[in-house]
């Protein structure tokens, strides 16, 4: 493999997700400043809006500024891009004075202003609804193949924007969507405009080997969202944990490879998670969830029961985290988060060292 930059090293960050109008590090450049404070080289907020509400450009000049001075990437969201789903932004929506495609052409249109040329998107939310009706893809109102239809022609609306302005979409590979599914609204709206950003640690909520699932999307994954997956046997079912990287089942040097061949620029962003582990269930038995999975390759239930067996005996041996720890809700949030954090960064820095 060639190394992945001549000149540097991949850059790793972290995710940033606003809660009730802030988030762990604080706001605007005080948060730049933790991230940097941590070693960090740079971040990935979430949605443009709730850095700054009304879109304020001197705001937003401001915390580009900042950014660039600590030497910090910026990667930034717009929004979500399922007209069945986007009525749960109703922020977005105020941005374009009602109309939805305007908000996201005036924040494509702001982030470009900004340097910031990689957005992050979804095709849909998770809610806590119980069972298989917490994402998008088993809403009722809507069948999931619609859903994909008219996602698909929002994006071929939204790509001339896109491509106007040098930007590219990054569609995460979210708990609604397969790798399968993302690959081809990616081919459909165009790669120049649209590409992945690339979440492993949801690939096996649908079913699939992440590896595999890796693999597919990996030419084009623009932007990262990376945390590893602890997998449990359960009776009919299988139970995905979120763990820092290198903790998991997947192989990072393989992941790496695979991304950085293909985009050796590529920012190596951490979604972080504190407090709780994210447990999930994949229902591979469950009548309903399978008939909602039509890419769904037994094959690759198959993997994912292997691995879940082969992690509990590792958890068994004492070389990883038993379900006790995987279980257990932290009080600490911020510490939890930052301790994941730190794990996968230094973790990924290890394998990026190996492959060079």
């Amino acid at each position: 493999m060639t190394p992945p930059n001549a000149e540097r090293s991949p850059r790793i960050g972290t995710d940033i997700r606003h809660i009730e109008g802030t988030t762990l590090w604080g706001q605007g450049p005080e948060l730049l400043d933790a991230v940097a404070a941590q070693g960090l080289d740079g971040v990935n907020i979430r949605t443009l809006y709730e850095l700054s509400p009304t879109l304020d450009r001197g705001r937003l000049a401001e915390f580009a500024s900042h950014a660039d001075a600590l030497g910090l990437y910026v990667e930034m969201g717009i929004g979500r891009v399922n007209p069945f789903n986007t009525a749960e932004l109703p922020a977005v929506r105020a941005l374009g004075q009602g109309d939805y495609l305007a908000a996201m052409t005036r924040m494509v249109e702001i982030c470009a202003d900004r340097g910031w040329h990689t957005l992050w998107t979804a095709c849909g939310g998770f809610t806590f609804f119980p069972g298989i009706h917490a994402t998008d893809r088993y809403r009722t109102d809507a069948d999931w193949s619609e859903q994909l239809r008219i996602t698909e022609a929002f994006l071929r609306k939204l790509a001339p924007v896109l491509r106007a302005n040098g930007c590219r979409l990054a569609v995460e590979t979210h708990e609604e969507i397969t790798s399968h599914e993302i690959v081809r609204l990616v081919e459909a709206a165009g790669p120049d405009a649209v590409g992945i950003c690339l979440d492993p640690g949801n690939l096996p909520l649908n079913g699939e080997d992440p590896m595999a699932g890796i693999r597919r999307v990996a030419p084009y994954v623009v932007s990262t969202q990376l945390r590893d997956v602890a997998l449990w046997p359960r009776v009919g079912e299988i139970s995905r944990f979120l763990a820092p990287c290198g903790e998991g089942v997947l192989d990072w040097t393989e992941v790496l490879r695979l991304l950085l061949d293909t985009t050796p620029d590529l920012n190596l962003t951490i979604e972080g998670i504190g407090g709780t582990r994210a447990e999930l269930r994949v229902p591979c038995t469950d009548k309903a969830w399978l008939a909602g999975q039509p890419d769904l390759d037994p094959a690759e239930i198959a993997v994912l029961q292997q691995l879940a067996t082969d992690y509990r005996k590792r958890a068994e041996a004492g070389t990883a985290p038993g379900l006790d720890l995987l279980e257990l809700h932290s009080e600490t949030w911020r510490a939890a988060h930052d301790d994941f954090v730190y794990t996968s960064a230094a973790h990924l820095r290890a394998c990026v060292a190996a492959l060079a």
